[in-house]
């Protein structure tokens, strides 16, 4: 008893020595001489102490951590029932819950018998933003997280080129049988005012659309498909050859194709995530290079309506040269800066990439766009095909046949319905023969409109040819009058 009652006094008084001693330094030391000797001291402990830690960020410079990522994921696998907090999240049209580690909690993983103890951290840091219109600044808190990982450092080898390569492997075979794809939006306001981390939002896309149930030719189905796969499996072969591994997509069209469609099939056919970019939006070259930064691996870039979002300048020189408009286009994207985004230096940053172009007019594209390496396959959705209303017929009246089928394929030979226009008809009953009586009425009702219109446009040319006729008369009476004159 007696020994425990000086144990006591000894660790007090150890403690209250320290304590003085703290607020002696603190009072007759300056800042920096006070931050030189308390440096010197954690060194002094640090290369005495038999552990080793290892910070991994949430970012490096303005890119997001890889390690950080397959750190958190595989974390959450490893949740022990002694873990005092956890933080757990769903989404409305997620399956389960995410559960993952507290900022403060710590998760010890025994690996080959070693142990290794994570801990999470947070913290808040000050950031001077630059307002480059208003020429001033302001100060805004910028949240950085970080895993910190120590363990005895007699296994820093096996840590460093073991362990946590293990971490990356494990996390990424999760992220495949778990994968859901999700789909991000820019944050413009944070880039905006200046700031370069988290400026993409995501949600999960849960969007049904598959090739199997796209309303489109077979042939071009299945060269799309294949054209799909060989990318995917030739990252060797685009590195021997010098080329970034990406694919361009320009799928073009009437509205109400499938081309929305078309870019989910994708999406869920390979597993990849879909980056929206709106590029009315988007306020410079700088901006666009950010936002190609900040999107991931195995990921598609989608830009729609490409021919009507933004009026692209080649040249500020080919702008008015008032202050006013050069200022306004320096504002804007231009298509020097969406090219290289697609094929220069910067389309490079990130592999497995695919970048969808979508447009409704083909022939208002640059033609510097259209060349192979930017739009590497060029994909027609046109209009509903006999061959594509049998995927319609079996989607929405889940059938294969039909006795009214061959008059609605005749119809759809001589007139032009896109497959949503089609859709929407068959949608209208759930009795097969009703649907099918209601696109037949539809179709012969475009039948009519096409003819009507056909019509007024050749009374329109047989009235400018007319009127053509009449000029061209005129002009040689006249001629014929001055001709006489001059006799």
């Amino acid at each position: 008893m007696a020994t425990t009652k000086t144990m006591l006094s000894a660790a007090a008084s150890i403690a209250a020595s320290a304590m003085i001693i703290r607020s002696m330094v603190q009072e007759f030391f300056p800042r920096k001489i006070r931050d030189q000797i308390f440096s010197s001291a954690l060194s002094f402990f640090t290369r005495v102490s038999s552990k080793l830690t290892i910070n991994v960020h949430e970012f490096r410079g303005n890119l997001p951590n890889e390690m950080y990522l397959a750190v958190q994921t595989y974390l959450s696998s490893k949740i022990s029932p002694y873990t005092r907090c956890l933080q757990v999240a769903k989404q409305e049209d997620s399956k389960g819950l995410e559960v993952s580690m507290e900022v403060g909690e710590t998760v010890v993983d025994l690996f080959e018998g070693i142990e290794f103890r994570w801990k999470l951290i947070c913290k808040e840091k000050q950031k001077l933003v630059l307002n480059q219109r208003r020429k001033d600044s302001m100060t805004s808190m910028l949240e950085t997280k970080f895993f910190v990982l120590s363990f005895h450092k007699k296994h820093k080898e096996k840590a460093l080129y073991v362990y946590l390569p293990h971490i990356l492997q494990h996390s990424k075979n999760i992220k495949q049988e778990e994968k859901r794809i999700r789909i991000y939006s820019g944050d413009y306001g944070k880039l905006q005012q200046g700031l370069i981390q988290g400026i993409w939002n995501g949600v999960n896309l849960d969007h049904p659309a598959t090739f199997d149930t796209l309303a489109m030719d077979p042939e071009l189905k299945r060269l799309v498909k294949e054209d799909l796969e060989r990318f995917v499996r030739r990252k060797a072969y685009y590195r021997r050859v010098g080329k970034a591994w990406k694919r361009g997509y320009l799928l073009y069209g009437p509205p109400g194709t499938g081309k929305s469609s078309l870019i989910a099939a994708v999406a869920n056919f390979l597993k990849f995530d879909i980056y929206d970019l709106e590029l009315t939006e988007i306020k410079s070259n700088s901006w666009l290079r950010q936002l190609l930064i900040g999107t991931a691996n195995r990921s598609i870039i989608v830009i729609e309506d490409i021919d009507c979002t933004i009026e692209l300048q080649e040249k500020e020189e080919d702008a008015t040269k008032s202050r006013g408009r050069i200022k306004y286009h320096n504002e804007k994207v231009t298509l020097s800066g969406l090219l290289n985004f697609i094929d220069g230096l910067w389309s490079g940053c990130g592999d497995e990439r695919i970048i969808i172009f979508t447009t409704n007019y083909k022939e208002r594209l640059d033609f510097a766009l259209l060349r192979p390496g930017r739009m590497d396959m060029h994909i027609h959705m046109s209009y509903c095909s006999p061959s594509s209303f049998m995927t319609l017929l079996s989607n929405y009246l889940n059938v294969d046949n039909h006795t009214l089928k061959p008059e609605v394929e005749r119809l759809l030979r001589e007139v032009e319905a896109t497959p949503a226009e089609v859709a929407e008809e068959l949608m209208k009953s759930d009795d097969s023969d009703d649907a099918m009586r209601c696109l037949i009425k539809f179709l012969e009702g475009k039948k009519v409109e096409a003819s009507e219109e056909n019509k007024k446009e050749e009374s329109m040319v047989v009235e400018v040819s007319e009127i053509d006729e009449l000029k061209e008369g005129a002009e040689k009476q006249e001629s014929m009058v001055v001709e006489g004159s001059e006799i």
